[in-house]
């Protein structure tokens, strides 16, 4: 019995990565009569038959999962967007925060393609730029054409199990392949149609970047909420965790109720308006339970 970590699936088999090498695994019949699916990020135990092949016999208890796409046991959550090419949304980039909060993951922003932007468009998401880091979180506007830039964030990947969350065509596959070339990871560009990236990527795997681990995956199709309960929302807003033990009500929604410390920090200014806004569109779909989706 060996151990090791799912670095790819595709084609049916589990490529389990151990001390000795590369296993292509399948899983144990055992899996698929309990509703069981192996993941990338798994750490599992498996049997070694021949020719580097084997059979997945235990999954061990994972910190976290994503279903679409299918990860397990991440430690960081990087958040791209572009300032244009697709248009950059606050909404949408709330929504990953949302989710990525929820499960505990530490995130990270990085906004792509500056080269391409307007100075007023600049001017516009170095503000968005502030107001997300006065909230604590780390936040990238750059140009993935030029290696200064691409330097403020190759020690983010140390050491982490890192997922990469946005729509397809703000540069997922390009960041990966400027930091590392002999990744070869098929880009597109966007489909003047529609507005969005078009599919590259097909499977999920981890590929190794400075001592860590990056997931190259098919995108975020859908980026539901049906895992939170309305009360559960507030506390994946950060201004919203520090204000809600102030509210005269122990479950408050923080929209219709009375005396709600977060809806005065909404009046004084202490909560950007938009963000308070977004948090209301997500609550109400939480409680109508209807998922939406990108246009990923």
């Amino acid at each position: 019995m060996a151990e090791g970590r799912i670095i790819k699936a595709l084609s049916g088999f589990y490529y389990v990565k151990s001390n000795n090498g590369i296993y292509a695994c399948k899983g144990r019949g055992v899996f698929r009569n309990q509703n069981i699916t192996p993941l990338v990020g798994d750490f599992v135990t498996f049997d070694i038959t021949e020719n580097m092949e084997g059979y997945i016999q235990e999954i061990k208890q994972r910190e976290n999962e994503f279903i679409r796409p299918p990860i397990a046991n991440v430690t960081q959550a990087i958040i791209v967007s572009a300032v244009s090419q697709p248009t950059f949304s606050s909404l949408l980039l709330d929504r990953f925060l949302v989710i990525v909060e929820s499960k505990r993951i530490k995130p990270m922003i990085i906004v792509t393609k500056k080269d391409l932007a307007t100075k007023q468009e600049i001017q516009k998401m170095n503000a968005f730029k502030e107001e997300y880091k006065k909230l604590g979180y780390r936040f990238e506007f750059l140009s993935l054409k030029e290696n200064v830039d691409l330097l403020k964030i190759i020690h983010f990947f140390k050491n982490e199990i890192t997922v990469l969350m946005g729509q397809s065509g703000v540069g997922k596959s390009t960041l990966l392949n400027a930091i590392n070339p002999a990744f070869e990871i098929q880009t597109a560009g966007i489909s003047l149609s529609l507005g969005r990236g078009k599919h590259t990527t097909r499977h999920v795997e981890l590929l190794e970047v400075e001592d860590g681990l990056v997931a190259d995956t098919p995108g975020f199709s859908a980026i539901e909420l049906n895992e939170l309960e309305a009360e559960e929302l507030s506390d994946c807003f950060v201004e919203m965790r520090e204000k809600r033990n102030d509210c005269k009500f122990r479950r408050c929604l923080h929209d219709k109720e009375p005396k709600c410390a977060v809806k005065q920090a909404v009046d004084n200014g202490e909560i950007n308006k938009y963000r308070y806004k977004h948090y209301l569109q997500f609550l109400l779909e939480i409680i109508e339970r209807k998922p939406r989706y990108t246009n990923d």
